[in-house]
């Protein structure tokens, strides 16, 4: 099941009156006479509960819950954090090591730029997963090991002990200290 802010009811609003703000992942019910609503919705995103009836979502007189629009904005700005050597600057999507810019893939970055962000903080390799490569990443935790590797790799002997591996549970980015 997918984690969603608890639902809420609208029963005020029409149900397609919200369809520019969602996303069905998946197919439409096409050809049922209660699909007459969802065609439209195709190319948003609902989060619901597994074994959920996807007809069931917009009938009428059933609660449904909040819709919220997702917003992407534009990345931070560069981050000079004063404890670490490593510098993540997202708008040249390039991550500097003593002033030396690394030659990373668009995962490496992605990964990097995640743990930087983040000190101290550690993440299963699930979260890593749904939150660099997609939810829909076909693969195992251990596209998450080797990617990690790699880094560690072009962090050099100096500073891959700064991506600490947390047995059992996953891995944490741990800066300088000053």
């Amino acid at each position: 099941m997918t984690t969603a802010p608890p639902a809420q009811a609208t029963p005020q609003a029409s149900p397609l009156s919200d369809a520019r703000r969602l996303r069905l992942v998946g197919d439409t019910v096409q050809g049922r006479p209660e699909a007459h609503g969802s065609a439209a919705l195709v190319g948003y995103l609902i989060l619901v509960p597994e074994g959920t009836d996807p007809a069931q979502l917009f009938a009428e007189g059933v609660t449904r819950p909040e819709i919220r629009r997702v917003s992407y904005t534009d990345p931070p700005p560069a981050q000079e954090t004063g404890v670490s050597v490593v510098h993540i600057d997202p708008t040249r999507h390039a991550a500097e090591l003593d002033g030396r810019e690394l030659d990373l893939t668009q995962m490496e970055f992605g990964l990097l730029a995640h743990l930087v962000r983040h000190p101290h903080r550690v993440h299963s390799r699930e979260r890593l997963i749904a939150g660099i490569w997609g939810y829909d990443h076909i693969g195992d935790g251990r596209t998450v090991d080797v990617h990690i590797a790699r880094l560690r790799r072009k962090l050099g002997r100096a500073h891959r002990h700064r991506i600490v591996t947390v047995r059992g549970v996953g891995y944490k980015y741990v800066p300088d200290p000053q």
